[in-house]
This record gives C-alpha cells, sequence and structure tokens, in this order.
C-alpha cells in the first residue's frame, strides 16, 4: 500500500495526466456522527466531528468550457463534460457522478465556471459510512472556488452539496454530511440543528480518543433501505400533521401508537429519542461526563438495532466486543446511514490499544475479514490544503 498522501497522490497524478502543474490544491474531510443517526433530514440534532482522513483536488483552469477529471484511486478512463451542455449522469461509472452533480448545481444556483482539469485523490474508507460522498461533493466545490469561480460560506456549500446527492445521485441524505465536511473545527465536535442549521461547537476531552473501527462489511446508501427509512419517518411526520419528526414528543408518539402502523411508530420513536440523546450528549461531552455519554451512546445504539433496524450482526457483534473493554469509561455504538460500516467509541487514550488488541482477538466480519481501526482526530473543514507541494 502506498504511503504518500492524497496530496502528493493528486498533484503527481495530474503531473502525470494533464502534463502541467495544478493552480490550487484543496481538501474536505470524511466525518463520523458520533451520536444522532437518521435524526439530520428530519430536522433533528446530530453531533458529528470531522475526520483527519480527507478527499483531496487539484485543479488547473483551462481556457475552453471542459471539465476533465481524473481519479488517482480509481486510475480509469477520464470523465470529460461540457459546461455549455446539460450534465448527465456518467454511463457505467458511479464516482463522476458526485463531481458532475456539483457542478450541475453549482451552475444551477447561477455560478458561472470555468472550465477545469481536476484530480482526485483521497484516505476516506469507501463504503465505511464516514462520509467519503459528501467529502468529494464539498472538494469539488471548494475547488471551483479556490480557481476564483465564486465566493461561497461553508453552509452554502454544504446546501448545494447535499442537493446533488439528492438530486443528481438519487441519494436522499440529509444535510449532516456536507455541513461538518465545510464547516467542521479543530478539536470540536459540532452539534448541528438541522432546521435552523446554527452550529454550536463542542470541545472533545483531551483524554478521550475518536476510535473508528471499520467491520468491513461494505454498505451503499443508495442501494440500501436509507430512502425506505426517509419515507416512513416522513409518513409518520404526515400523521402528526407536522413538517417533520423533530416536531413530535415522546408523550404525543406513544399516545397515538394504535393508529400508526407499527413499523412506521418504531421508526418515528427512533427519531424522537435519538434527538433528546444528542441534546444529553452534547451536554454531558461539554461537561466531561464520561459515564453519561456512554450510557447515552448505548442506548443510541440499542434504539438503531431494535427500532429502526439499521445495524446488522457483524456491527451488534463488535460494539459488544468494544463495550466490554471500555464499561463506563468510554462510549461506542455504530455510526453512519447503517447496514455495515463503522463503529465509533469514545475512548480513554490509555485504553486505545487494548481495545484493539481485543477486536483483533475477538472480531471477524462474515468474510472472515479483520476491522481496520482508525484513531481520529476532530479535524477543520473544507479549504486549502498545506501540502501544495509546487515547485
Amino acid at each position: 500500500m502506498s504511503t504518500s498522501t492524497p496530496e502528493q497522490r493528486a498533484q503527481r497524478a495530474f503531473a502525470e495526466v494533464f502534463a502541467a502543474r495544478p493552480d490550487v490544491l484543496v481538501q474536505a474531510p470524511g466525518r463520523v456522527n458520533l451520536i444522532g443517526e437518521h435524526t439530520d433530514y428530519n430536522d433533528g440534532f446530530v453531533l458529528p466531528c470531522a475526520i483527519n482522513f480527507r478527499t483531496v483536488i487539484a485543479a488547473g483552469r483551462r481556457a475552453d468550457r471542459l471539465v476533465r477529471v481524473y481519479s488517482a484511486d480509481m486510475g480509469d478512463a477520464l470523465d470529460e463534460f461540457s459546461l455549455d451542455e446539460p450534465i448527465r449522469p456518467a454511463p457505467d461509472r458511479d464516482w463522476p457522478n458526485y463531481v458532475r452533480g456539483m457542478v450541475a448545481e453549482l451552475q444551477a444556483a447561477g455560478y458561472v465556471l470555468s472550465g477545469a482539469d481536476l484530480v482526485i485523490a483521497g484516505d476516506v474508507p469507501q463504503g465505511a459510512g464516514l462520509s467519503s460522498s459528501a467529502a468529494l461533493e464539498v472538494a469539488v466545490g471548494q475547488a471551483f472556488k479556490a480557481l476564483g469561480c465564486f465566493d461561497l460560506d461553508g453552509p452554502g456549500l454544504a446546501r448545494l452539496a447535499q442537493r446533488a446527492e439528492n438530486d443528481f445521485v438519487g441519494c436522499r441524505c440529509g444535510i449532516m454530511d456536507q455541513m461538518v465536511s465545510a464547516c467542521g473545527q479543530v478539536g470540536h465536535a459540532m452539534l448541528l440543528d438541522c432546521r435552523s442549521l446554527a452550529i454550536t461547537p463542542v470541545p472533545l476531552p483531551d483524554h478521550l480518543a475518536v476510535l473508528i473501527l471499520h467491520s468491513k462489511v461494505r454498505r451503499g446508501l443508495v442501494d440500501s433501505a436509507y430512502n425506505l427509512r426517509r419515507q416512513q419517518c416522513e409518513a409518520a411526520a404526515r400523521h402528526f400533521g407536522v413538517e417533520a419528526l423533530r416536531d413530535v414528543s415522546l408523550a404525543q408518539l406513544e399516545a397515538e401508537r394504535a393508529g400508526l402502523d407499527e413499523t412506521v411508530w418504531r421508526r418515528a420513536r427512533h427519531i424522537v429519542t435519538e434527538n433528546a440523546r444528542t441534546l444529553r450528549a452534547a451536554e454531558a461531552l461539554a461537561a466531561g461526563d464520561v459515564g453519561q455519554l456512554s450510557l447515552l451512546m448505548a442506548e443510541s445504539h440499542a434504539s438503531m438495532r431494535d427500532d429502526f433496524e439499521i445495524t446488522v450482526p457483524a456491527i451488534d457483534s463488535l460494539v459488544e466486543i468494544v463495550a466490554e473493554v471500555l464499561g463506563e469509561q468510554g462510549g461506542v455504538r455504530m455510526t453512519g446511514g447503517g447496514f455495515g460500516g463503522c463503529v465509533v467509541a469514545l475512548v480513554p487514550v490509555g485504553l486505545v490499544d487494548a481495545t484493539v488488541q481485543r477486536v483483533a482477538e475477538r472480531y471477524r466480519s462474515p468474510e472472515g475479514l479483520l476491522a481496520t481501526p482508525f484513531v481520529c482526530q476532530p479535524s477543520a473543514g473544507a479549504g486549502p490544503s498545506a501540502e501544495l507541494l509546487l515547485s
């Protein structure tokens, strides 16, 4: 496996493919969600942080109206399209659609773009629930911004990136992934109100590490039951005559149980209780109350497993193994859209090695694979890369 950074790979590939040096180098991070799952598209609350795994784009201006895109990690053919023609999905390949979709949304929003050559490289694990897609969308927007095509703040960039994924790619995700990729802060989680888009930075205690464990159970939101879960939540909101489940209390939900389909009711119960847990978790994190945080993360996982039904047996097993090591000294839960992907744990720094070792001894994916651990730092959102190595 290459030990080069995404910045190095992007610049090297740009020189090889386009026989030139890029004008700008930008990055956008992946994210991990500490708590608050599927609450974002219900206008609720989430508590993610940007992580130090990112998508990097080396970009150069063109004199014409073409956009040419190369993935240094995929190594397949260039994707090429014109800014003067309707932008349609790429045939037979998925990754170009995140680029095409973002460019289409920028143009639809009235921004005048120039032609560009783009090379993409990254180290956000694919299909793991760490928002590699959002990082790519935000990075594309950041690249055109850095080329001088427009000026747009982080929340505005995030909203366009969400539209690209919703309308062009076809995954009806909420705003969380794109917002934290665009607006993350070093050393902090982000309590995000997904209705108002108000951001409250929440510092992570220095003695806790963010440990992500990739289960090696691959997931794909577009092809999974993600969109079905959203439809069920919308059905529950319509039943109560509200804009979103954020507006429903647990007392209301309990009172109306007989009037709702049982599955829809359980989906709604997860959202209502998860919103409350997320607000309490932000308070506990800010106060350094790890015992309370441990309880809330455990309750979140149980709710995802039993009410929202988005975990799988391998993920449940991985969570149990980590929880046995941590007890009340840290918290652990599945993170991401579900059906595989990653587990996130807040682990005392002194217990990281023991936790990783226990997982290596006791966990295997359904295919017999070991989990991959990532010890992460809460990181900054999208912006110019610090590794523009042009000479």
